[in-house]
């Protein structure tokens, strides 16, 4: 990792509170064995390929990466479906065998992602870090574990879950002795190495290629996308956006055309009654006919605003002020402060009733928002709001410089 310096950020678990300092340039011990793990795989120069190898490879990344989605996702981090504490139990063990550390830990850190999806709190932000950061240079930051647990007390309340996350790695070294004794050398490394490796960069492509790369169907007051590539090698979680949208869904495929095989396993799973309560989309988010709830109708709101430039805004509006005056010092044509200030709580009049002509209209707001964001029923209350939230914060500019003028008589 580079060397750069330190920036502030908020702390991974603190929920608001700042962190000492991040630093891109410190290795988190936990980190080591997923170095090691790429390194191995390079010993297949000494072990060779073989058939048997191959196809171990195959299964098993087919099997964990139904554990990382049904078992980490689905069920521990979204409680999606219900399942007895045997298939609790057999899920984490699954999910664990894939090496992405414990089952608390997982959750806490996803759950995480969700509460901050794309903030500067987000652990893993390509628009926050960067795309390599994002896909897997967080893995290298310091992590605090107790925080982790603290975050799922719904999980903490199993002590065979607490078990399994304490030993975290014993899920893995099980199965890849098996595949030695089954296989050999060649089993370990291509059938077992190669294969977490495959699950772990495909994983991370979710937290990555799937913020960056891929359609929006839904606001979500960020960045995730449905890819349909990544949903066929993810089993299904590639529907990102669709995920951000109903995160309690089962289903992340929500057409009938989009591939969701953990889905399809699970509802067959259901058949059996080994798997239960899965839950459904409601209609409403399916169709994209409910308004947006408030928190991601705030955060979409902020985006929008934020992607005008208002300091500037502000800055040339006082100037323009000034430059129409004819006499310096003659302050008699600029609106007084109290007039300004009537503004700020009653925007709405402002482009009538003040010159503002650096400030955009509606109808720039509404153009702007077409460009940015999918279609939602919350749309021309975004617009709307957005415009009123830009216009208030200039003209609170303009009464501050405004008071300025006066007092420099």
């Amino acid at each position: 990792m580079s060397t750069s310096a330190a920036v502030s950020v908020t702390n991974d678990y603190g929920h608001g509170e700042q962190a000492a300092s991040f630093h891109d340039d410190i290795v988190y011990p936990g980190a080591i064995p997923f170095i090691l793990v790429h390194l191995l795989c390079f010993a297949v120069f000494v072990t060779g390929i073989t058939s048997q190898a191959l196809w171990i490879c195959l299964i098993l990344f087919v099997v964990r990466m139904f554990g990382v989605s049904a078992g980490y996702h689905r069920y521990f981090s979204h409680r999606a479906f219900k399942t007895s504490r045997v298939g609790q139990f057999v899920l984490a063990w699954i999910a664990q065998s894939s090496a992405q550390r414990g089952v608390l830990w997982w959750s806490a850190r996803h759950r995480h992602h969700h509460k901050y999806s794309d903030t500067e709190d987000d652990v893993h932000s390509p628009r926050q870090r960067g795309f390599l950061y994002a896909h897997v240079g967080w893995v290298f930051t310091r992590q605090d574990d107790q925080a982790a647990r603290d975050a799922v007390p719904d999980l903490t309340s199993y002590p065979e879950l607490r078990w399994l996350s304490k030993y975290q790695y014993l899920p893995a070294t099980v199965l890849g002795v098996a595949t030695w004794l089954i296989a050999g050398w060649s089993g370990l490394i291509v059938g077992f190495f190669w294969s977490t490796v495959l699950v772990y960069h495909v994983t991370f492509m979710i937290n990555s290629l799937a913020h960056v790369h891929g359609k929006q169907r839904y606001v979500t007051g960020d960045d995730s996308r449905n890819n349909w590539w990544l949903a066929v090698l993810t089993l299904g979680e590639g529907w990102h956006n669709n995920h951000h949208a109903y995160m309690a869904s089962t289903r992340q495929g929500f057409r009938w055309w989009e591939i969701d095989m953990t889905y399809y396993v699970l509802k067959g799973l259901s058949w059996l009654h080994i798997v239960w309560d899965l839950n459904e989309p409601p209609a409403a988010i399916v169709n994209n006919t409910k308004p947006l709830a408030r928190g991601v109708l705030d955060k979409v709101i902020h985006q929008l605003v934020a992607s005008f430039p208002v300091s500037q805004i502000t800055s040339l509006t006082h100037e323009s002020w000034l430059h129409e005056l004819q006499t310096p010092g003659n302050w008699v044509n600029m609106p007084t402060e109290e007039q300004i200030q009537a503004h700020v709580h009653h925007p709405e009049n402002a482009l009538c009733e003040l010159q503002l002509p650096h400030v955009p209209t509606l109808e720039d707001v509404r153009q702007r928002a077409q460009r940015m964001f999918a279609g939602t029923p919350s749309f021309e209350d975004i617009v709307s709001q957005a415009h009123r939230r830009i216009v208030k914060t200039v003209c609170t500019g303009l009464v501050q410089r405004r008071s300025q003028v006066v007092a420099m008589g």
